[in-house]
C-alpha cells in the first residue's frame, strides 16, 4: 500500500490491514455533497414518523381496516431495518455513490407510487419498496461522511448528521399535521408527493457533487450471512410491528427463534472471517474496534425511550386533550428546536469532551422528559402543553448532545472500507430499539387508560417515565465507557490515526 505524502505512522484495523492517514488534499465539494446526503437522509427518516398522523384519513379515504392501514407504517419500518446492513456492505463493496443515487431514485419513484395508490394493498406494497430504498440509502450517509471528512471536520459533519436523525423523528408529527391541514381531505397523498420534487433536486445535485471513487477491490457478498441476519431481524421485529393487532401474544415465539438465528449469524460471520473471506458484518467491529460495541448498545437503549415517547405524546394531545394533528405536533416542537441547536454545537465539542458529552446529554434529556411527564400529569389540562415548553426544550438540548456525538464516537475508529456495513448495523440497532419503544410505551399507555378509567394524564406520565427508565440504562453504559476512557488508552489506534483512511479503500 503506497503512502501519501504526510502520512503518519500506520496502525492496524480489525483485520490487521494497515490504515494510514491520507494526504492533506480534500474534496472541494465535500460540504455541498454532505448537504445533499443530509437532505435525502432527512426525507427517509421523516417518513418513519410523518405518516403516523395521517393514518385516520388514509383509513377513511381508502375504506381500509385499522389493521391493514397500520402496515403503511409497519411495512416501511420493517423493510427499512431489514435492508440496512446488507445495503451498507453493498456500498462498501461496489461504490457508495452508485448505491446512494440508485436508492434515492427508487425512493422518489415509490413515493410517487404511494401517493397515487388507488387502494390499501398497493399503498402498503409501495411503502415496503420505499422502505427498502430508504434502508439502502441510509448507511451510505454515514459512510460518505467517513470517506469525505477527517479529524475535527468529521466531528462537525457527524454533528449535522446526528441533528438530521434527531430532528427528523421529532418534527414528523408537525410536518404531517401541517400538510394535512393545508391539503384537505386527500392531504395524506401529499405526505408522499412532497418527496418527489425534493428527491429529484437531491438526485441531480448528487450526480454533480458526490465523489466518483472506484471501489477498493472486487466486491463479494455473503449470501448465507444476508439470509441469517435478515431472518433474525424479521423474527425479532415482526411481533413488535404487529403489537397493536396482538402480535406480542400470537407470535411471541418469534423472539427466541430470532435470537437463535442471530446467534447462528454471529457464528457464521466469525467462521467466514477466520477463513479469510468477506463477512457481511466484520466480527472485529464489536470485539476490536474501539467504542463501536458501546456506542451501538447505547444507541439501541436510547432509541427505546426516544422513539416511543412521540407516539405517547401524540395519543395524549390528540385523544386526551382533543388537539388537531398540527397542534399536537407543535406542542412538542420545543424538543425538536433544542435538539437541532445542540446537535450542531455538539459536533464541535465531541473531540474535546468525548463520552462525557453524551453523559451530560443523557442527564439533560432524562431531566427534561421526566419533568415533562410530571407537568403533564399534575398541571391543568388546558395549560399543560404551555407548562411543558421549558422542560421539552431542555430535553431537546440534551438529545442533541446524545445522538450526534454518539454516532461520531461509535464510527470514528471504523476503517473506511467497512464504514457502510458498520453504519448500517448501528442504525439497525436504533431501529430495533425504536421498534421496542413504539410497541411498549403506547401499549403501556393503553393499559394505564384501561386501569384508571381513561385518566390520560396518569397514562402519559407513566409511559414517558418508562421511556426515561430506558434512557437510564443508556446512561449507565455511557458512564461506564467514560470512566474507562482515558487519554493514551492503548485500545485501538490513537485518535489522530483512527480517523484515517486510504484513497484505495474508499468505496
Amino acid at each position: 500500500m503506497r503512502e501519501a505524502p504526510g502520512d503518519r505512522a500506520p496502525c492496524r484495523d480489525t483485520r490487521g490491514a494497515r490504515v494510514q492517514r491520507p494526504d492533506d488534499s480534500s474534496d472541494p465539494n465535500r460540504w455541498r455533497a454532505l448537504w445533499v446526503t443530509l437532505v435525502a437522509g432527512f426525507m427517509t427518516l421523516l417518513d418513519v414518523t410523518i405518516v403516523a398522523v395521517a393514518l385516520p384519513s388514509m383509513q377513511q379515504g381508502l375504506h381500509a381496516s385499522a389493521a391493514s392501514v397500520q402496515w403503511v407504517v409497519s411495512g416501511y419500518a420493517l423493510a427499512f431495518a431489514l435492508t440496512l446492513v446488507t445495503a451498507g456492505r453493498i456500498g462498501d463493496a461496489f461504490g457508495r455513490r452508485r448505491v446512494f443515487l440508485a436508492a434515492l431514485a427508487a425512493f422518489v419513484l415509490f413515493s410517487a407510487a404511494a401517493g397515487a395508490a388507488p387502494g390499501i394493498g398497493l399503498l402498503v406494497l409501495a411503502r415496503i419498496f420505499q422502505g427498502v430504498a430508504a434502508g439502502s440509502l441510509a448507511p451510505q450517509n454515514s459512510a460518505l461522511i467517513q470517506q469525505l471528512f477527517q479529524g475535527a471536520e468529521r466531528g462537525r459533519a457527524f454533528g449535522l448528521f446526528g441533528a438530521t436523525v434527531g430532528v427528523s423523528s421529532a418534527v414528523g408529527p408537525v410536518v404531517g399535521g401541517a400538510i394535512l391541514a393545508l391539503a384537505g381531505p386527500e392531504g395524506w397523498r401529499w405526505i408522499f408527493y412532497v418527496n418527489v420534487p425534493v428527491g429529484v433536486v437531491a438526485l441531480v445535485l448528487g450526480f454533480r457533487l458526490l465523489p466518483r471513487v472506484a471501489p477498493g477491490g472486487p466486491g463479494r457478498l455473503d449470501p448465507v450471512g444476508v439470509a441469517l441476519l435478515g431472518t433474525g431481524i424479521l423474527a425479532v421485529m415482526l411481533p413488535l410491528v404487529l403489537a397493536e393487532s396482538g402480535g406480542l401474544t400470537r407470535v411471541w415465539w418469534l423472539f427466541p427463534a430470532g435470537a437463535a438465528v442471530l446467534v447462528a449469524f454471529a457464528w457464521w460471520e466469525r467462521r467466514i472471517a477466520r477463513r479469510g473471506g468477506q463477512p457481511l458484518l466484520e466480527p472485529g467491529l464489536l470485539t476490536e474496534t474501539r467504542g463501536y460495541a458501546t456506542g451501538a448498545g447505547l444507541a439501541a437503549l436510547y432509541f427505546v425511550g426516544f422513539s416511543g415517547v412521540w407516539l405517547v405524546f401524540a395519543l395524549f394531545f390528540q385523544n386526551g386533550l382533543g388537539y388537531s394533528p398540527l397542534m399536537s405536533g407543535l406542542a412538542v416542537t420545543p424538543f425538536a428546536v433544542g435538539s437541532a441547536a445542540a446537535a450542531a454545537v455538539a459536533g464541535r465539542l465531541v473531540e474535546r469532551l468525548g463520552r462525557l458529552l453524551t453523559v451530560w446529554g443523557l442527564v439533560a434529556v432524562m431531566t427534561g422528559l421526566g419533568t415533562t411527564a410530571l407537568l403533564l400529569w399534575l398541571a391543568p389540562p388546558d395549560r399543560a402543553a404551555w407548562f411543558a415548553v421549558p422542560a421539552l426544550l431542555l430535553g431537546g438540548l440534551g438529545s442533541g448532545c446524545v445522538i450526534s456525538p454518539n454516532i461520531t464516537m461509535t464510527l470514528r475508529d471504523v476503517p473506511v472500507r467497512m464504514a457502510g456495513a458498520a453504519g448500517g448495523a448501528l442504525q439497525t440497532g436504533q431501529r430495533l430499539g425504536g421498534a421496542v419503544g413504539t410497541a411498549a410505551l403506547p401499549g403501556l399507555f393503553y393499559l394505564t387508560l384501561n386501569a384508571t378509567r381513561e385518566d390520560y394524564q396518569e397514562a402519559v406520565a407513566l409511559s414517558v417515565g418508562c421511556g426515561v427508565a430506558a434512557m437510564l440504562c443508556a446512561l449507565t453504559v455511557a458512564v461506564r465507557d467514560w470512566r474507562r476512557d482515558r487519554p493514551g488508552d492503548e485500545r485501538g489506534c490513537p485518535p489522530e490515526t483512527s480517523h484515517s483512511h486510504t484513497h484505495a479503500g474508499q468505496g
